[in-house]
């Protein structure tokens, strides 16, 4: 593994959230988590795994994300919430002895919640795909991802972890020739009376001989820019919010009545398909 990342990994395990976390006061139907998996590429540089959610999908159809979803159960942890719905997304097995050899899953850490727009306490957590082996050689991208969940993701594809630092990507063409190309824009918005930064990369992914970008923006932006922040201990080349999640605004939120329990349908006595329609559509997302 290159140095930069070992000690980017180093930082990331040696990080602790503000405690406690306004996660643990919220109702269950306000919380959610999602999975940063970072995983080792041939070069030895960090890189993280986002998906392109299902056009199916009510909230966010199309658009990129971190593999997440909804907690099930109050007494589920954010970390267990992650791994389970990296588990129905991409298929990143639950339990590590159902890896294939020589996989492994780390536990780095967890961030400060981050505020949706769909009013949920989002609740990143960190994760390193390990390779096990003498020579570090397997090839994680090619056995590990992706098994698709066609229901909910369209797509899988990574990003150096690194790269979210800096308002340039320096892209390598077919031909092997490199071309340094802006890829970030972002603007200052207003947000729950607060001064948000809203981030915007272009990902620019070969997908075989084609040239494909994918927008990754709002909180999922957010997230890989804090997460960045901390794992390279540097901030990067453009403005941003200096504070790590959005805590604060979730607390103000929380307290003001602003994040009580969702309400849902309920079904009628012995109606079994509806009540497990709208469990299914909580752990979607969609309500």
């Amino acid at each position: 593994m290159e140095v930069t990342s070992a000690q980017a990994l180093d930082r990331l395990r040696a990080y602790s959230p503000p405690s406690p976390s306004i996660y643990y006061s919220l109702p269950l139907t306000r919380r959610a988590a999602v999975l940063i998996l970072l995983f080792a590429d041939r070069r030895g540089d960090l890189n993280v795994v986002l998906t392109v959610r299902s056009a199916q999908l009510r909230t966010f159809a199309g658009q990129v994300a971190l593999p997440g979803g909804k907690a099930d159960y109050l007494s589920e942890t954010a970390a267990q919430t992650a791994r389970r719905e990296a588990w129905e997304e991409i298929g990143l097995p639950l339990d590590s002895r159902k890896f294939p050899s020589p996989f492994s899953v780390e536990h780095l850490t967890e961030l400060p919640c981050s505020m949706a727009r769909t009013n949920l306490g989002v609740r990143p957590c960190v994760a390193f795909l390990r390779d096990n082996s003498a020579d570090q050689s397997a090839d994680i991208e090619d056995r590990l991802i992706p098994r698709l969940e066609e229901q909910e993701v369209a797509s899988v594809f990574t990003v150096p972890l690194e790269r979210f630092l800096s308002p340039r990507y320096l892209l390598m063409d077919r031909g092997g020739v490199a071309r340094d190309e802006k890829w970030y824009q972002g603007n200052w918005i207003n947000w729950n009376g607060r001064r948000w930064r809203m981030h915007e990369f272009q990902a620019p992914i070969w997908e075989r001989a084609t040239l494909k970008r994918y927008r990754v923006w709002g909180m999922t932006a957010r997230i890989m820019v804090d997460v960045s922040r901390i794992a390279y201990g540097k901030d990067p080349d453009y403005e941003f919010n200096d504070t790590i999640g959005d805590e604060d605004m979730i607390t103000n939120l929380w307290k003001n009545g602003q994040m009580d329990e969702k309400m849902i349908s309920k079904a009628r006595p012995g109606s079994e398909a509806e009540l497990k329609e709208a469990v299914d559509q909580i752990k979607k997302g969609n309500l």
